[in-house]
């Protein structure tokens, strides 16, 4: 016991000598050290979020794939492994300094190629920022892969996502939100609100993919001579429904990381991201219910997906209960987008139009007028001209662009390989080799089968005798 107690009044004495060395704490020496720690909290949070935003990557993956035919998987795996692979070099390259470099006009930025702006041993913040930008950019990119899929050229595609990453996305990107780092957007001088990107991220991948459907034109056997719809079913709901799983998951990077900050705030961002999720879900769900008879996990999958987009924008600047309304008119808008665009022939597998269009431009509205210190005409004026500058600079843009690749190195694959599927004749492979894949109904007897079978995402039902591979 003794010995005890002297081991701990040596100890204290040698802590006391220690002590008497330093210099005594000040309120400078203390605000130092307090800004080190934020700095480096707000390091790791960015980079936590860019990671999670760059796990979204495997959620929109999984989502086409399970939304579309079996015999197209490979593709939609290569589309989305080259679209962040092949976009992060041409964000690195040109975007990045488009979109956040020095601007005098603030029509675009004009420094910061290559990251010049960062120099070894200063301030490596432009690297963190970098990388939480280019899983931004990223996920405009890979919205586009899932309207298109089934039937585009894998080469086209890939011209595509350089041109979208480097030049359609950071153009309308600096507009918005170039005063981040180095810019000075006009867009954003004027009180655009657009906090986590509905219509910077969204609505430009979702603009861009309308006019690549457009051009592409619907898949075969997607509409008879007759006009009527004929469902083209996805091959697995389960991958769908975990992709979505994942991109929730992703979505609390996305949007409260978006600060960029390790602070309070984000923790109604996360709520509010949590709670517009939900209730686009339900919304979705019921309004497919009573539309078609079923609670259809198509359109309950995509509810989700539109509530989280909604929400995107208004994030950060509308209480939970607007949250909660928001994301639920994105439920029963994407719902009713789906159809529409199937009504007027636009062949988007996924309902990527729908979702990250329509519902990117809904949530930027909403931003306006939810906005949790008041609205204005004038806020909303400005918001509802955010969105029509970003249809007008992308619909136009990303038209003559998937125009002049059908020109040059081609956009659609021709008929005999679409039938075939992508992954053999672009790819030469196959997803699932040890498994015979049957059409729905048939059972592999070859005879076909009228029985009613599912519903795809337009909760059409499939009445008709299919015996082609799927």
């Amino acid at each position: 016991m003794k010995r005890s107690i002297l081991s701990l009044l040596f100890m204290a004495a040698c802590i006391s000598r220690v002590w008497a060395g330093d210099e005594p704490p000040t309120a400078e020496s203390n605000k130092h050290l307090i800004d080190v720690v934020q700095s480096h909290a707000d390091y790791i949070w960015t980079l936590v979020a860019a990671a999670l935003v760059f796990f979204m990557q495997a959620g929109f993956a999984l989502v086409e794939t399970g939304f579309t035919r079996a015999k197209n998987a490979i593709n939609i795996m290569m589309k989305n492994l080259m679209d962040f692979s092949m976009g992060s070099l041409a964000f690195w390259a040109i975007g990045f300094g488009l979109m956040f470099g020095a601007s005098s006009t603030g029509w675009f930025g004009t420094s910061g190629f290559f990251l010049s702006d960062f120099e070894v041993g200063g301030d490596p913040w432009v690297l963190a920022f970098w990388m939480f930008q280019v899983v931004f950019c990223a996920t405009a990119a890979t919205i586009v892969s899932g309207a298109m899929a089934e039937r585009t050229k894998f080469s086209g595609y890939l011209v595509y996502s350089v041109v979208l990453s480097a030049i359609i996305y950071p153009v309308f990107g600096s507009w918005a939100w170039g005063s981040l780092l180095n810019g000075d957007g006009w867009l954003e001088g004027l009180g655009f609100i657009d906090f986590a990107g509905s219509t910077v991220v969204h609505s430009v991948g979702g603009w861009a993919a309308l006019a690549g459907t457009i051009v592409l034109g619907p898949r075969l056997g997607k509409y008879t001579k007759s006009g009527t719809i004929k469902p083209i079913l996805g091959h697995s709901m389960p991958l769908a429904a975990l992709g979505v799983f994942i991109l929730w998951l992703g979505w609390f990077g996305f949007n409260p990381g978006s600060t960029t900050a390790a602070n309070k705030d984000i923790a109604m961002i996360f709520v509010n991201t949590n709670l517009a999720a939900a209730a686009g879900a339900v919304l979705a769900m019921v309004t497919s219910w009573i539309k078609f008879g079923k609670p259809e996990v198509g359109m309950s999958l995509n509810g989700a997906l539109a509530g989280l987009v909604a929400i995107t924008a208004p994030c950060a600047s509308v209480t939970p209960l607007s949250a909660v309304v928001i994301g639920a008119a994105g439920g029963v808008i994407v719902v009713l987008s789906v159809l529409f665009f199937d009504k007027i022939k636009i062949d988007d597998p996924v309902g990527a139009i729908s979702v990250h269009g329509v519902c990117g431009a809904w949530g930027t509205l909403a931003a306006g007028i939810f906005n949790i210190g008041g609205t204005s005409a004038k806020i909303i004026g400005v918001q509802l001209l955010g969105i029509v500058a970003c249809f007008v600079w992308v619909f136009p843009l990303a038209f003559l662009m998937f125009k002049l690749i059908d020109k040059t190195v081609g956009l659609r694959v021709s008929p005999e390989e679409e039938l075939e599927g992508l992954d053999v004749t672009e790819h030469g492979g196959n997803a699932y080799p040890d498994f015979e894949v049957y059409s729905y109904g048939s059972m592999g007897s070859g005879g076909g089968s009228t029985v009613p079978t599912a519903l795809d995402v337009t909760g059409q039902v499939d009445l008709e005798p299919v015996n082609q591979t799927q």
